[in-house]
């Protein structure tokens, strides 16, 4: 049994989504506040026997904020389960109250969790005329958290994510359409509160690591003292017995020392000087109160650790976080193992982040040892190392949008051997392809090595701070990886960075044509006709997929590069290539050339002569603020990133315009300035200040850039 579908409807920041599990370990990939923590918080409301008595404390603040106004809406947590367990205890809370004969088996069965209005308010708002607007807002008005009630129900057979679905349980605010009765043969039947699912299976939730030496000092959260309780109902009462007496001993004894009695005793005597007799207490002593039963005794042992190759052993907090992060996970997969061992029906683990403060090899083999055939594993994560782990198939990735999330599947709708490609290139390539806001899938080292140079040196910003992950597939065959920005998988907006690799000469073949010349002017065409090959497939592949974008160099890197203005920092990188003084002159010449034919040639045998990626290196040593980026680039960036925030358009113009003022002085400064001032308060919109950046920096490659956005 293992929970295959969580939907969560109207519940914190998820105002309609689903995720899709399976059996063994699952993934949850998602930037910080975008919901990781809502979704097992919401799977501990109906299975964690410690957080199950909130589910009756849910209040407006567990409103997804993007409905506006929270009143009369419903909150919605199902869980789906597959492979039901066959015995009666499992059965019992899907069929509950159904009528289906005992020879029925189920299979597959939800477990949901409804906060909704009373029954008196569900009933008033079924009573209004289809389409009374006034007497719907006036209901809702009157409406407080406190009219609001939790109910568990079992076998639905509807799809909560389905907005019709909604519609028909809660209502249709908009045509003001309510229903009162629940049909539950479809939506479930109401589960005795006695029938908890939590009672039946073995839950674990295993919190972020982020401060454990202080849960070691707290008994409620010490994980310790959680396993040492759970041994102490299984100590032999008699070869526990010699202990006992012990401890009683023991007390007696201490309690027999000289300077304790003398304590004692003037304790007495000074309460009396004080007081009187009248007053003091009728009898005092001091004993020792070591506890002798066994659960309590245990609570008191302490663990001391030795860090790796070291001989001295100490507390928790003399460990490093990592060391100390290590340990209390550790102990809470104990705990985990113990629970397993009381047969329930089912196994679940979830595990909030786990890498913090973890190396990373350890990070890489976290789960390769454990022994999950019969557990389901759900943790999310930041590391890239842990998700790398994990198959593809089994990773949700959630994105944060203003006041909701998104969950995205990234194999949905593909076939197996896609899948399998997919998966073996993770697992090969170590990336971010899957955190990314947005992606540029780019085909070789160049572009890896002066694409991030170029951004931060023209604009003063950072692919990351973009949220752009640069993915160098190292190759052409970009399909594999781009078929996962679509409609039905990640809504992500991708790049892909190709050269067309048009022919840089005439390449018709003469007769008084030196062989060295053919072979050049064939492989010259043989490029150009892979590169039109290419476009075709690709333009094909992308169609309509709003989530592609195929930005085409013409010629290559290297050509186009130069040919966007560049040549000052194409000359100076000769010196670096050619060793030979006497040649340097003709090959800055062809540099300078206007023909394409004889400039494209000398740059690309620039680069072949050092090897493209050692050429990009230095070409990337005369990269300035100066340089212009070919426009394929800034297509591809723009398109990435979708948009850009006012505070960091502002942040490049302003980049430029210091640099600039760093060189040579500028009109109209200041008048800029109050133009970037009113864009940040909304004064002006961005076709006025790209019209003042314009007045002020002529012809500067900011203003296509910006025009682009």
């Amino acid at each position: 049994m293992y929970i295959s579908k969580v939907s969560l409807v109207n519940y914190r920041n998820f105002r309609n989504s689903y995720f899709s599990f399976n059996k063994g370990i699952n993934t949850i990939i998602g930037e910080n506040g975008s919901g990781k923590t809502n979704l097992f918080r919401a799977i501990r409301l109906l299975l964690d026997d410690e957080l199950l008595r909130f589910s009756y404390k849910l209040d407006e603040g567990d409103f997804n904020r993007s409905l506006g106004s929270w009143r009369g809406h419903w909150i919605i947590i199902s869980l789906e389960f597959s492979n039901l367990s066959p015995e009666e205890a499992i059965q019992a809370l899907f069929i509950h109250g159904t009528g289906i004969g005992e020879d029925d088996v189920l299979k597959k069965a939800s477990y949901n969790l409804f906060f909704r209005p009373s029954a008196s308010i569900r009933l008033n708002l079924s009573e209004l005329e289809e389409g009374d607007i006034t007497g719907l807002n006036e209901i809702l008005e009157k409406i407080t958290i406190d009219d609001y009630e939790t109910f568990f129900t079992g076998k639905s057979t509807v799809d909560f994510n389905d907005v019709n679905i909604y519609n028909e349980l809660v209502g249709d605010f908009d045509k003001v359409k309510f229903n009162f009765n629940l049909d539950t043969s479809r939506f479930g039947v109401k589960i005795p509160h006695q029938l908890s699912i939590s009672n039946e299976i073995c839950f674990t939730f295993i919190k972020a690591l982020r401060d454990v030496v202080s849960d070691f000092n707290n008994n409620k959260t010490n994980p310790l003292i959680t396993l040492l309780k759970n041994k102490s109902n299984d100590i032999d009462a008699l070869e526990y017995e010699p202990i006992a007496k012990a401890v009683k001993s023991l007390n007696k004894s201490i309690e027999e020392l000289s300077d304790v009695k003398d304590i004692s005793r003037d304790i007495k005597k000074t309460i009396k000087e004080a007081v009187g007799e009248t007053y003091s207490p009728s009898s005092l002593s001091i004993k020792s109160n070591l506890p002798d039963e066994a659960d309590k005794l245990l609570q008191s042992l302490k663990l001391f650790i030795g860090e790796p190759e070291e001989d001295y052993e100490g507390g928790i907090h003399e460990l490093s976080l990592g060391g100390a992060n290590l340990i209390f996970l550790t102990l809470k997969l104990l705990e985990f193992k113990y629970q397993k061992a009381k047969e329930s029906f089912a196994n679940f683990l979830l595990i909030e982040e786990p890498e913090a403060h973890i190396h990373t090899h350890i990070q890489k083999t976290l789960f390769d040892k454990l022994d999950y055939t019969d557990n389901q594993i759900i943790y999310s994560t930041h590391s890239t190392y842990i998700s790398e782990a994990s198959n593809i198939k089994n990773i949700n990735i959630l994105s944060k949008g203003r006041n909701l999330a998104q969950v995205f599947q990234p194999t949905v709708g593909l076939e197996e051997t896609e899948i399998d490609r997919l998966q073996r290139y993770l697992d090969a390539v170590r990336s971010n392809l899957l955190f990314a806001k947005g992606v540029i899938l780019i085909e070789g080292d160049v572009e890896e090595i002066l694409i991030p140079l170029l951004l931060k040196k023209v604009f003063g910003i950072s692919l990351d701070e973009l949220g752009i992950s640069l993915i160098n597939i190292g190759s052409t065959g970009f399909k594999n990886v781009a078929q996962l920005f679509h409609d039905d998988r990640l809504k992500r907006k991708c790049s892909i960075i190709t050269d067309l690799d048009a022919a840089i000469c005439d390449t018709t073949i003469h007769d008084s044509d030196s062989d060295k010349e053919r072979i050049y002017k064939k492989s010259v065409n043989g490029s150009q006709k892979s590169g039109l090959e290419r476009k075709v497939i690709l333009d094909s592949f992308v169609g309509n997929n709003q989530w592609l974008k195929v930005c085409y160099s013409n010629y290559t890197f290297e050509v186009d590069f130069l040919m966007a203005g560049n040549e000052e920092e194409v000359i100076k990188t000769i010196p670096k290539v050619y060793e030979a003084i006497k040649f340097h002159e003709q090959y800055k010449e062809d540099i300078e050339s206007l023909d394409l034919a004889v400039y494209g040639r000398r740059i690309l045998s620039m680069a072949k002569s050092k090897g493209k990626g050692w050429y990009a290196l230095l070409l990337g040593d005369f990269i300035t603020f100066e340089t212009v980026i070919p426009d394929y680039i800034i297509d591809a960036i723009v398109f990435s990133k979708s948009s850009l925030s006012k505070d960091t358009i502002v942040f490049i113009v302003m980049y430029r315009l210091q640099k600039y003022l760093e060189d040579v002085g500028l009109p109209y400064v200041d008048e800029l300035k109050t133009s970037l001032k009113k864009y940040i308060d909304g004064s002006i919109t961005l076709k006025e200040l790209i019209n003042s950046v314009a007045i002020t920096m002529q012809h500067d490659q900011i203003i296509s850039f910006l025009v682009k956005l």
